[in-house]
């Protein structure tokens, strides 16, 4: 059998990890906002899906990745507002709201790839972009400094977002959207204004999460393309107890068994392919069973918000 514990392998596996977690971590923080303000999008992987068929799309064409990414984060902010619409002025269940969306994204992305593209096809997306000096830094500079943007950028969301949420007004009207609208209300915010912005916000930062599969990891795109994955970056709000460090945490060890999962695969251990596959979902279930409680829960969370009732 090969030696599986060298340094290269497990270089490997850390690089892999980075790269795998970057749509997480778009698409967590985003819904972390989202929840905080009171409102479940169900709808994550929907959005991840048409998005990153545009931005595909859109790279197929003009081999621009920026455009993609661009077209990617409207695609997202469309469909927020669509979310916005229906959970917050309208009143409905969101959770129902949610998987609406779901479905608008996967069958729409899908049937766009069969009209427009109609076969697996690759494109060029982000190239890595090596830091200097950090870059040439032995074992650690090819895993952390030699990424490309979207990578390094889903990384330095996390400060940024503990920072808004934690030491800005925006982040605080946030919080207390989510934890008693009624008495947000009577001191001025508006409610539905929050809640808005903030699903919105979460919505384009999957759009965002989206376009790093389609033009920066995988550099494709093909029916289903996320397998789930907005599902679990929901999941990851809960376990990391509405913390953007707590998501990273989630994010990290996620990707870490999806990651060694891949390398067992690539390197022909004798590990059933079902059930490696299995691997990262199983620890996912696993690990919120145990965790789900760690954070306080928004206590307006999937509430809908009657002005003028307490």
């Amino acid at each position: 059998m090969m030696n599986i514990f060298t340094w290269d392998v497990l270089s490997g596996v850390l690089r892999t990890m980075i790269a795998l977690s970057t749509p997480f971590l778009f698409a967590a923080l985003g819904e972390t906002f989202s929840q905080l303000s009171g409102v479940v999008n169900l709808g994550v992987d929907g959005i991840m899906l048409l998005a990153g068929f545009f931005a595909f799309y859109a790279v197929f064409l003009t081999g621009n990745v920026w455009l993609g990414l661009l077209l990617a984060m409207l695609v997202g902010l469309v469909m927020g507002l669509m979310m916005s619409f229906v959970s917050v002025t309208l009143k409905a269940q969101q959770g129902i709201s949610g998987i609406g969306l779901q479905m608008f994204g996967l069958g729409m992305s899908s049937l766009l790839f069969k009209v427009l593209v109609g076969t697996v096809t690759s494109v060029t997306g982000f190239r890595p972009v090596k830091i200097p000096l950090l870059g040439d830094i032995p074992f650690i500079g090819s895993i952390l400094f030699n990424n490309n943007v979207l990578v390094y950028s889903a990384f330095l969301l996390v400060p940024l977002s503990w920072w808004v949420l934690e030491k800005t007004t925006l982040g605080l009207k946030i919080k207390a959207v989510g934890q008693n609208p009624a008495a947000a209300d009577s001191v001025g915010i508006n409610v539905n204004r929050i809640r808005y912005f903030s699903v919105c916000l979460g919505a384009v930062l999957a759009g965002v999460a989206g376009a790093s599969l389609s033009i920066s990891i995988a550099n494709l795109f093909q029916d289903n393309l996320t397998s789930g994955q907005g599902f679990i970056a929901v999941a990851l709000v809960y376990f990391g107890g509405w913390s953007p460090v707590g998501v990273l945490g989630g994010a990290l060890l996620f990707s870490l068994a999806n990651s060694a999962q891949l390398w067992l695969q690539v390197l022909g251990i004798n590990v059933p392919a079902s059930l490696a596959v299995m691997l990262p979902y199983v620890l996912t279930i696993v690990v919120l069973t145990v965790a789900v409680n760690r954070g306080k829960q928004p206590a307006a969370l999937n509430k809908q918000f009657f002005r003028g009732e307490n």
